[in-house]
């Protein structure tokens, strides 16, 4: 018997319609006509123990157990879902062959990995599981996936990886909490402080952000413009460059300061000759914007739509699982598998079937086209979000569904549409030695970019959102003026009139749902350490496609942050806690270092205790810090509901461990030998006998 252990129920439902019918339905699980079964987890069937476990002591919040660190890592049944574990242990033991059917991301791996080792398969059994990969709910695309079942060993490393994380998360997301909860009850604070490696960088970024707002000190700095004519009376105008020799009067973003000097200027090349001294026509496309990833989607449809991060992920979820209208929405690709190309044709005719006013000031899309989205060195354990080949009923959706299918649909079409054609000029005018600058575009072939068009009423906000899509930030920030006059190389022209213009340095705007977004994705711009700004470049950012809305919805549950209009800022709660832990807990710079490190685990380069043993070391440090000093920045302030958490026996997890990095899935464990070379990492036993109380250790458990 084969049986397939999916990530949750609306996936084993898809996997059984693709598998011989009929089909007889048992609690918990379906068999086919084959005798083989689906059944599956519920999210995590598994949890990490709590400290009180492995020694019945650290029930109590004190200083002196710190750091917890578990000898053998123990996982205990959830108790809501104690049933479906009890139905997958009795199927395991039956089935002669078993398939990993988490979702197709490493904590999906994990999720499933745990479940196959707690119940205590070996040796065979384990080492002949296979892996099914499934991103497309719909029958036909579950039949391809079944025909092309993987070897699960392949996925070690993916989840030793999330295995790596799930653990550090819990020893510092733990441990860091109940340091600072117990120094803060000594100022007065009487609510629980819960720290995490994501959670917490990221209210650093918010509560340095507003401190930049509040402290910051507007000045007026000028610009020159020239008003130019030809002999012709053709008019355009031009920009001041100042030279070198106004460095001195200018600020580091190049802004004069010095109104005497812009005066100066506008005195001198009023009513005096111009050249036209440099003058450049380049032709240029640009490429079709690449389909979506769930942050690129949720920053998008947070500018476009106003919708948070929680908002996108729960409605693409629905559209996924069941509407069974897109593809794995949970995705960090932007790509998409080249043999995908091939159902081009299904996925265009059901767009085009069921949403036609997509192209309806369009041209047709080419299905032969293949943009760029296609490149299988980009696309690892899932793709990009695109639409399934099923037909939509948009009057069968709601609006927030309508309206991100139509989105991801018309992203997707972009991809049978040729590069948008223009040509830019770029002009130099030189007047009394001063250097002028303009430049301009003119459109020869709209290419994808005609399926941005909007109704007459939408077209103004149909603007800015194809502009974003589009990632044209020249014409945001005003680059291009509208046009230019027939110019020639030499050309003399006439400055009738220079202008001075008159502006105030902005402070750095709030962060909203679509910035704080943007920020995660790109917080290697936030770090000025080279190198660290470079592993950040390349890794995933602050969190996860999966994890990123649940850490910014954690931030608010908490009381850390709230919404002043469409704004986030922090509470004083929030600015307290980020004033009174070192500045490493609440920069990106360690995550940048972790996920370097658990890239590292994916692609075999680091083991797991490579990853572990540093870490340690770097907790020891850090609570004997948190030890040191008392958080005097939360003087006076109140607990914002959690002095009730922190007397529960899983208080510290639901305001640390599992927020650490605010995912969806919780810790794990491993036998021992295991977590670097075999999928059973996932998996301890749960009769380790409790560890004693222990202080500033920094010994890797033994059981990894």
């Amino acid at each position: 018997m084969i049986l397939y252990i999916a990530e949750k129920p609306s996936l084993g439902r898809a996997i059984a319609d693709g598998l011989p019918k009929p089909h007889k339905k048992g609690d918990g699980f379906i068999e086919d006509a084959q005798g083989n079964c689906v059944s599956w987890c519920v999210g995590h069937l598994l949890e990490q123990a709590e400290p009180d476990v492995y020694n019945p002591e650290f029930k109590s919040w004190k200083f002196e157990h710190l750091p917890i660190v578990p000898e053998k890592w123990q996982l205990k049944p959830k108790a809501a879902t104690r049933s479906q574990l009890t139905v997958l242990k009795k199927l395991v033991k039956q089935a002669d062959t078993l398939v990993n059917a988490g979702d197709p991301d490493r904590e999906g791996q994990l999720l499933v990995d745990e479940v196959i080792a707690y119940l205590g398969v070996t040796g065979d059994k384990l080492q002949q599981t296979q892996r099914l990969l499934i991103s497309d709910l719909n029958p036909q695309a579950v039949k391809r996936a079944l025909s092309q079942l993987r070897s699960n060993r392949e996925f070690v490393p993916l989840s030793t990886s999330a295995l790596a994380r799930s653990r550090a998360d819990w020893l510092y997301g733990m441990n860091m909490t109940r340091a600072y909860t117990i120094q803060g009850k000594k100022v007065g604070y009487q609510g629980v402080l819960s720290v995490g490696r994501v959670q917490t960088p990221l209210l650093g970024l918010i509560v340095r952000r507003d401190e930049e707002i509040a402290n910051f000190q507007s000045k007026p700095f000028y610009e020159v413009l020239a008003h130019l004519v030809t002999d012709k009376d053709q008019a355009f105008t031009a920009k001041w460059q100042p030279s070198e020799a106004c460095l001195p009067y200018m600020d580091e973003e190049g802004r004069v300061l010095a109104k005497g000097l812009a005066q100066n200027v506008v005195r001198r090349i009023t009513d005096k000759p111009a050249k036209v001294t440099q003058l450049s026509t380049k032709d240029k496309q640009q490429n079709p914007p690449l389909p979506y990833s769930l942050s690129a989607l949720q920053i998008d449809a947070a500018k476009r739509f106003g919708m948070s991060a929680k908002d996108v992920l729960d409605t693409c979820q629905s559209l996924y699982e069941r509407h069974k209208l897109i593809t794995y929405p949970r995705s960090d690709s932007r790509y998409l598998p080249t043999e995908q190309h091939a159902l081009a044709s299904g996925v265009l005719a059901a767009i085009m079937g069921g949403a036609p006013e997509l192209v309806a000031h369009a041209e047709a899309p080419n299905p032969r086209l293949k943009s760029k989205a296609w490149d299988d060195k980009k696309v690892d354990a899932h793709h990009a979000i695109i639409p399934t080949e099923k037909q939509p009923n948009l009057a069968g959706l709601s609006q927030r569904e309508r309206q991100l299918y139509l989105h991801i649909a018309r992203q997707y079409l972009a991809q049978f549409y040729p590069a948008y054609c223009y040509s830019e000029t770029a002009v130099e005018v030189t007047i009394e030695g001063g250097l002028f600058k303009t430049k301009a575009k003119q459109d020869k072939s709209l290419g994808w970019k005609q399926l941005f068009a909007r109704e007459e009423n939408e077209r103004k906000d149909a603007s800015s959102a194809a502009s974003f899509a589009q990632g044209d930030k020249e014409a945001e920030e005003g680059e291009y003026v509208g046009q230019l006059p027939p110019l020639t190389l030499g050309q003399v022209l006439h400055c009738h009139q220079g202008e001075l213009v008159e502006k105030q340095t902005q402070p750095p705007k709030a962060f909203t749902d679509a910035t704080l977004l943007s920020a995660m994705t790109g917080i290697n711009r936030y770090v000025t350490d080279p190198e660290i700004r470079k592993i950040l470049k390349e890794t995933d950012g602050l969190g996860t496609e999966a994890t990123r809305a649940g850490i910014i919805e954690l931030l608010f549950k908490r009381g850390f942050i709230q919404r002043q209009g469409k704004s986030i800022v922090a509470t004083e709660v929030g600015k307290g806690l980020i004033n009174s832990l070192p500045l490493s807990a609440t920069t990106p710079d360690m995550t940048a270092l972790w996920e370097a490190s658990l890239n590292g685990i994916c692609h075999k380069e680091i083991s797991y205790q490579g990853f572990m043993q540093p870490l340690l070391g770097t907790l020891n440090n850090l609570i004997e810090n948190a030890g040191a000093q008392l958080p005097s920045a939360l003087n006076g302030l109140k607990g914002q509901g959690f002095k009730r958490a922190a007397t529960k026996k899983s208080g510290y997890r639901k305001a640390g461990a599992r927020g650490a990095a605010g995912g969806k899935k919780a810790g794990t464990g491993a036998k021992k030998g295991n977590a670097s070379n075999s999928a059973a990492a996932s998996s301890t036993s749960t009769t380790a006998k409790p560890t004693a109380p222990r202080r500033r250790t920094s010994k890797v458990p033994a059981q990894a």
